[in-house]
């Protein structure tokens, strides 16, 4: 059997997006803006990474496909169009009590990215380590 199997992180994002939104909670999802088609407000990266807030009320038009995370909203006071490759996503937790998951990387993921991308990562392997943040995992 050669066949690839498609990704799991698109559809754990829309599983816990439900499941907080379905217990009144908050998402918040950890993203590498550093990440090629990550489009967000450069202004609110920090240590190249955002926090985006991805429930009903605070987006609009939000699409949580298995490609890529989309939606529009309001940043400082200003619209922006938000798009997030799922790659892109590092985690998905709730604001209110912290319950969500990180996610490592998938078997595959890089190299389809490259492909798709047509980025080599311009060889450089003296990437720092990313810092995984303090959620704690769900089981």
């Amino acid at each position: 059997m050669d066949e690839q199997l498609t990704p799991t992180r698109p559809y754990l994002i829309r599983a816990m997006h439900e499941w907080m939104a379905d217990n009144g909670q908050t998402p918040l999802v950890m993203v590498d803006a550093t990440a090629a088609g990550v489009a967000v407000p450069e202004q609110h990266v920090q240590d190249g990474r955002i926090i985006l807030n991805i429930s009903w009320s605070a987006t609009q038009n939000l699409v949580l496909g298995n490609e890529q995370i989309s939606f529009s909203a309001r940043f400082s006071g200003a619209s922006h169009q938000v798009i997030v490759p799922t790659s892109a996503v590092q985690g998905i937790y709730a604001r209110e009590s912290g319950q969500g998951m990180m996610f490592q990387d998938e078997p595959g993921a890089q190299v389809a990215a490259e492909a798709r991308d047509g980025d080599d990562n311009n060889g450089d392997d003296n990437d720092p380590p990313r810092n995984r943040g303090g959620l704690r995992v769900v089981k």
